[in-house]
């Protein structure tokens, strides 16, 4: 059973920073592609930043330049590092993982979410 666990949410003002962490847990796959989403209130779910298995990344425009995305394989990790945050920033985070299993069969799965609230 695979399992994210996403942390680094919270309070900040306008301009702030903060870095999410979103960790798989589990044993037997490999993880593919990982990405960020955000959703606000009364909005879909959108790509925030993606990263492919090779470290390739993109954006959304409204972060390009101030987001950052990374992962750390041997701790199956992805990291989303946020600065110059705005408060149109402010929304529930999540993570997305494309997880192959030791038998081949790819799986997408999400993470709980956190919280980001950006004041002015």
């Amino acid at each position: 059973q695979v399992q994210l666990v996403e942390s680094g949410g919270g309070l900040v003002q306008a301009g702030g920073s903060l870095r999410l962490s979103c960790a798989a847990s589990g044993s037997g796959f490999t993880i593919d592609d990982m990405g960020w989403y955000r959703q606000a209130p009364g909005n879909q779910r959108d790509l925030v930043a993606h990263i492919t298995s090779g470290d390739n990344t993109n954006y959304a425009d409204s972060v390009k330049g101030r987001f950052t995305i990374s992962r750390d394989n041997a701790k199956s990790t992805v990291y989303l590092q946020m600065n110059s945050l705005k408060v149109e920033d402010t929304a529930v985070y999540y993570c997305k993982a494309i997880i192959t299993t030791v038998r081949g069969f790819s799986f997408q799965y999400w993470g709980q979410g956190t919280q980001v609230t950006v004041s002015s």
